[in-house]
């Protein structure tokens, strides 16, 4: 296995009338047997990024990395690397077990070698059954399992993931995820994965690269981005539903939002001990971290309820506080009528702080 080094990594295209900045100067260490997602929106870079460390794409600028070699010149097939994309790229005229063993007759590797390597490969994947089909006798799954063979009998350096479950149903989204993870601990490769999902990500991921319109936003650990987002963009992308966000200002007690209504925060948090009397911010509240007020809780929202979705472990509640729109994780089994009033109340020590205008977390 090896790390992965990428030093002010540029892509620019050339489009009629001027350019396109793509990826803008991308500095990053990956680290030998790390499993690092790039996660963001459509055309935020992130496939554009794992296709210039596969050598499908030319930097403009920068330096790229795997382990002490610097590979901007060198052809995709000599960099060491395996790919799984979106739609598996299988040859539709092979059977699974040729499609696994084409590249190892094309390196020349003894028969007895790349019989191991595929009963080994099928095993782990469990499509020992597979191996005589051709891709249009599996279902997608299948087709994405032995896909995934293809990459491990090469027995890589480095492997990449080019949003690998995109085209799988969610029951199958979440085995195949599984499956991924299971073969990281098992094999401790070194893994770079692409997905627009930040479930896939906050789940597979040993770190995470947020990124939007090719800029990196944050580089951290699920936990820490899910705690500590570094800004406003990071904050409303992670987490499902995302984080309430809700401009007011400081002042004694909390902060006072723009559309009426006061939130008691903790002046022991870092980002409220930062913002003194005043201060414009926009609060951060997770869904999570809303509960229904009762009489002596002291501050809380004066809401109505817009909407309401009972999923068995817990209820998303939507609701409006003056001109401000919420949702509220809320135990299973509350009873909230459409159009009635409730009363909620935040986590004093659960807020967080970003600074209006720039969107830094304070």
């Amino acid at each position: 296995m090896a790390s992965v080094t990428l030093e002010g990594v540029r892509k620019i295209y050339t489009v009629r009338g001027g350019s396109h900045t793509a990826v803008h100067g991308i500095s990053l260490e990956i680290a030998d047997g790390e499993f690092v997602v790039l996660v963001g929106p459509s055309g935020c870079g992130k496939s554009t990024t794992l296709r210039m460390i596969a050598g499908l794409e030319t930097p403009t600028a920068g330096e790229l990395r795997i382990g002490d070699r610097r590979v901007n010149d060198v052809p995709p097939k000599d960099r060491d690397i395996a790919m799984v994309f979106q739609n598996y790229a299988l040859y539709p005229h092979m059977t699974a077990r040729e499609n696994m063993v084409f590249a190892l007759r094309l390196r020349k590797q003894p028969a007895a070698e790349i019989d191991r390597r595929v009963s080994e490969a099928a095993a782990m994947l469990g499509i020992e059954a597979l191996l005589p089909r051709t891709p249009r006798q599996m279902s997608g799954g299948e087709r994405q399992r032995v896909a995934l063979g293809r990459a491990l009998v090469r027995q890589p350096s480095v492997f990449l993931f080019d949003e690998p479950l995109s085209n799988l149903d969610a029951k199958l989204r979440v085995q195949l995820r599984r499956e991924i993870g299971r073969l990281h601990r098992r094999l401790s490769a070194t893994m770079i994965y692409v997905t627009h999902d930040q479930v896939e990500a906050m789940t597979l991921g040993d770190r995470i690269v947020v990124m939007q319109a090719g800029h990196v936003q944050q580089v951290a650990t699920p936990a820490e981005l899910y705690e500590r987002p570094a800004n406003l963009f990071v904050a409303g992308f992670i987490g499902s539903p995302p984080m309430n966000l809700l401009p007011g200002r400081v002042e004694d007690g909390g902060v006072r939002l723009d559309g009426g209504g006061l939130i008691a925060a903790d002046a022991s948090r870092a980002g409220r001990a930062a913002a003194p009397g005043g201060t414009r911010v926009i609060v951060g509240i997770r869904p999570e971290d809303l509960r229904l007020a009762t009489a002596g809780d002291g501050p809380a929202l004066d809401c109505v309820v817009d909407s309401a979705e009972p999923l068995g472990h817990e209820v998303l509640v939507g609701v409006r506080a003056g001109t401000a729109e919420l949702v509220a994780r809320l135990p299973p089994r509350t009873e909230v009528a459409v159009g009635a009033p409730i009363r909620l109340r935040p986590d004093p020590a659960r807020l967080h702080f970003f600074r209006e205008g720039t969107g830094d977390r304070l």
